[in-house]
């Protein structure tokens, strides 16, 4: 019982529009079928009404998002056959994506959970009904529940649409940077709001654009909204900063294309 929750990486990532407390976005998600993390259920040595999760987390249990979609799935399905299941198992995580990195490994595994506990116990839960619930945990998990190689993300990451390409190779490169996401966005919000008009344009155009041509025309900061706000709350990124490089999320992971 076991399955991949592999990493994505944002080939352009536009903000715009807000709603309320929410950013809306124009984003390319492509997943990074080399990065991955191993999230498996086993066997408790003895029998417990606790959820156990064990993995190289840097967070408590109440704050990582495969316990808040344990939560969401007891809400949201067969109830009792969960925490039976869980009485008698474990979660288990081998984590290789680096956390706080703009890869959504946290969303990542989040998202294989529910799929792999909706197939082990057979659920029945269609890929849309775990979308939505999915969604209330954090708005990269829709798009890992799809499953999709390369996808148009938009709304707030609950609008989930494959795009059909031929993707490149990429190498990733995470500086020891925690990026904090809330505080990359709150920057955004306050000294880049005016942007997002511009962005709107950018992004019609983006989003019909297959990866490997966006990356070869347009340049990091052109692509990334967040790049910015990033550099001026973490300025110890600019001394990762290369030329062909681009910025993933939030931070702090560069990526580029391989040479073919």
């Amino acid at each position: 019982m076991k399955k991949k929750a592999y990493a994505k990486i944002n080939i352009f990532l536009k903000i715009i529009g807000t709603k309320e407390d929410y950013h809306l976005i124009s984003s390319r998600f492509v997943l990074l079928k080399d990065l991955y993390d191993d999230i498996e259920f086993i066997k408790k040595e003895k029998s417990s009404n606790f959820f156990e999760l064990e993995g190289d987390f840097g967070c408590s249990l109440e704050k990582n998002t495969i316990y808040k979609a344990y939560n969401a799935l007891l809400e949201n399905s067969d109830q009792k056959k969960i925490k039976d299941f869980f009485q008698n198992h474990k979660v288990y995580v081998k984590k290789r994506i680096p956390e706080f990195a703009g890869l959504a490994g946290g969303s990542s595994d989040a998202a294989s959970f529910m799929m792999l506990l909706n197939s082990v116990l057979d659920l029945n839960l269609s890929k849309k009904a775990l979308s939505e619930i999915s969604s209330k945990i954090g708005s990269d998990l829709p798009f890992f529940i799809y499953g999709y190689k390369s996808a148009n993300v938009s709304k707030t990451g609950e609008s989930v649409e494959k795009f059909e390409e031929s993707l490149p190779k990429f190498s990733t490169f995470t500086p020891d940077i925690k990026c904090d996401t809330a505080k990359v966005y709150q920057e955004f919000r306050k000294n880049h709001i005016s942007k997002i008009e511009k962005n709107q344009k950018l992004a019609q155009k983006l989003r019909f654009m297959k990866s490997e041509d966006i990356l070869k025309e347009f340049d990091a900061k052109s692509l990334n909204d967040l790049l910015d706000p990033a550099l001026t709350l973490y300025g110890d990124l600019k001394k990762h900063q290369k030329e062909g490089w681009f910025f993933s999320g939030s931070g702090s992971t560069f990526f580029k294309m391989e040479n073919r």
